[in-house]
Formats: structure tokens, sequence, C-alpha cells
């Protein structure tokens, strides 16, 4: 299954919203994110747009409306990052991870966690191999 494609900030800020929440008001979600400095209305038009594009459903209860997400999570992470890779590094994750060590984006110890996390990768992969 494809995931959404060039998601804004705001956008992509009112679906972490809702993956938190579960399901929200317009002002449930314009209070999550009132750091923003946004008018009820935009986030409101906002999650209009995303009900258009399927990325949000909601229902009625009473005279509100309670949206909730209908894209997961690890897909649109997945399809972000696929996005960052083929735009800015040609398609190859590897320049990405060398960028983020070269550039000190990772830990010490997030190099100990990723270094396990290779480990598991490899043992998958051998175990999936005839």
């Amino acid at each position: 299954m494809k995931g959404p494609r060039n998601l804004g900030e705001l956008q992509l800020a009112i679906l972490r919203s809702l993956w938190q929440a579960g399901e929200s008001s317009v002002a449930e979600v314009h209070g999550a994110l009132r750091d923003r400095r946004l008018a009820l209305t935009t986030i409101a038009t906002m999650l209009r747009k995303m009900e258009d594009k399927g990325l949000v459903s909601h229902r009625e209860n009473g005279r509100q409306f309670l949206y909730r997400a209908k894209v997961d999570p690890d897909l649109v992470q997945k399809n972000l990052v696929g996005e960052l890779v083929t735009r800015l590094f040609d398609g190859d994750p590897l320049a990405l991870v060398s960028h983020l060590l070269r550039a000190g984006e990772i830990e010490l110890d997030e190099l100990d966690d990723l270094r396990r996390q290779v480990a598991d990768a490899e043992r998958r992969q051998k175990k999936e191999q005839p």
C-alpha cells in the first residue's frame, strides 16, 4: 500500500496529534498545536482538506466532528524517509546514514543501538535466504 507523499509540516503535525490521541475534535487538535498560534478555522480547513486526500476521516458526535488518522504512522515515516533519500541522496540510503555519522548527528549510545539493529537485520536476512 502506498502512503501519502509531500505532506506539509502542518499536515504532519495534525497527523501526529491524531495518532497520539486516537480521535480528536477540531478544538482538541487546535489545542494540541497551540504553540503554532493558528486560528481554529485554519485547523478545521486543513482537516477538511486532509479528509479529501484520504488522510483523515471523521464521525459526528452531536454537532461536533471527531477526526481520526486513516494513514499508518510507519507508512508515513517510510514514505517521507524514502522521499528524503530520493531527493537529497540520489536514492542511496547508505549516503543518508553516512551523512548522519559524519555530521555527528548520532550519539555514541545511539551507535551501540544502531550496531544491534544492523546485527538483527543481518540475522533476519540470513534466515530469509534459501
